[in-house]
């Protein structure tokens, strides 16, 4: 088993606690986190990137004390605040249901953030009317974390009809051309649109963070 080397001060410096990343770590690491910040512990923790099957393998009285979702593969025993407590709203945009797993981990992050959120989905520009529908909610929030694969076009229309900061996360969605959403990040760093955010392909997490930097902002 790995040394674990928690930073518990994490949110006193810049706001945000430390998240376990839970993709590369062995068994037993993981098992020992699990175990650590159960619902209850006074120690509010979020595992991003928790594949069911190795959700699954804890045993049954730690699943108990934990919040799971299997769609964004997150899960946490106490979230950081209620949702809510902190002021403002974030819209989750995608382009596709496919974005899913990628717009529900921000989502879920947000949850745990105690960051009120709505999701908007499949407003990919292949429809534009469905965006268009929509558009007076979206810009009714305070921050707007845009999901999309393929051609990531939806990045760029949203940027030309929002006043709002905008984040965007290339998702890995995509026939072979899209290069696991390597397409998606291109076009969302050549955008037209000013002022877009970037993220790493599918970090939703991130984008979610970076949200939550920003309301914390406008807070203080």
């Amino acid at each position: 088993m790995s040394t674990i080397c928690f930073d518990y001060d994490r949110r006193s410096r810049v706001g945000l606690p430390e998240a376990v990343f839970c993709e590369g770590k062995d068994d037993a690491s993981l098992m020992t986190l699990l175990k650590r910040f159960v619902r209850g512990s006074g120690r509010p923790v979020l595992f991003t990137r928790l594949a069911p099957e190795r959700f699954e393998a804890a045993p049954l009285e730690i699943r108990r004390l934990y919040d799971y979702d299997p769609l964004s593969r997150t899960a946490y025993g106490d979230s950081l605040q209620p949702e809510g407590a902190v002021r403002g709203e974030v819209a989750v945009v995608t382009a596709g249901t496919s974005d899913a797993a990628v717009s529900h981990e921000a989502g879920r992050t947000l949850e745990y953030l105690g960051i009120k959120h709505r999701y908007f989905e499949d407003c990919g520009v292949a429809g534009l009317w469905r965006l268009q529908e929509r558009l007076e909610e979206i810009n009714a929030c305070s921050v707007v974390i845009c999901c999309a694969g393929l051609d990531a076009a939806l990045a760029s229309v949203l940027g030309g009809l929002t006043s709002r900061p905008l984040l965007c996360v290339p998702t890995s969605v995509g026939y072979g051309a899209a290069r696991a959403g390597e397409t998606a990040l291109s076009a969302m760093l050549c955008s037209c649109a000013p002022g877009l955010s970037t993220f790493n392909i599918d970090n939703g997490y991130g984008a979610a963070c970076a949200a939550a930097r920003i309301l914390n902002l406008g807070a203080s």
